[in-house]
């Protein structure tokens, strides 16, 4: 029998725009969830919660305003985080990254703000895509595992979607493995 994550495949590249700006771009991700906002924000700011779907760890709750320490998946060490706005449930803001969270036909529609290295917006991209449905499903009771970091891209959902994205923002798509990591 097939696992729900083994059936797993993600829709197409959408609901995505780009603000360009120098070096650092804005990603700005949407997607409508059939949960409540007040589940939603649990879900962004639980230390519980985002080890079952977000690309990094948290060390403590991101629902208040303070400093926490975010170990990303695939880099060695913690990052020190400042949570600069924490307004449950419907804006939350640290670092480079900024959530909104709106009530909408029963659920919530919710609005990712990301900045990220113009080089790798396109990955970007393609993985909070896979994080969202990952969260979706979890929200719905129906976990599959986190898909974050090196595992996503081995994923061939996620390399069709690096290319759909790069296309709608006008971008070339960056070749996974990186061509300078193939000499090291």
């Amino acid at each position: 029998m097939m696992t729900d994550r083994e059936q797993y495949a993600p829709g197409p590249a959408s609901g995505a725009q780009v603000r360009k700006g120098g070096e650092k771009w804005t990603l700005i991700l949407a997607r409508e969830l059939r949960h409540s906002p007040e589940k939603v924000w649990q879900a962004l700011t639980d230390p519980a919660h985002l080890r079952e779907w977000a690309p990094f760890e948290a060390d403590g709750s991101l629902g208040t305003v303070g400093t926490v320490k975010l170990t990303w998946m695939g880099t060695p060490k913690p990052r020190e985080t400042k949570v600069t706005r924490a307004d449950a449930p419907k804006v939350l803001e640290y670092n480079d990254t900024r959530w909104e969270l709106e009530a909408f036909a029963g659920g919530t529609r919710l609005t990712l703000w990301h900045n990220i290295d113009r080089r790798f917006i396109s990955w970007g991209a393609a993985g909070w895509h896979i994080c969202f449905d990952v969260l979706d499903r979890l929200l719905h009771g129906t976990p599959i595992g986190r898909i974050v970091g090196g595992e996503a891209m081995k994923f061939g959902g996620w390399q069709r979607l690096n290319a759909e994205y790069a296309k709608q923002f006008g971008i070339e798509a960056p070749s996974w493995p990186p061509k300078a990591a193939k000499n090291s």
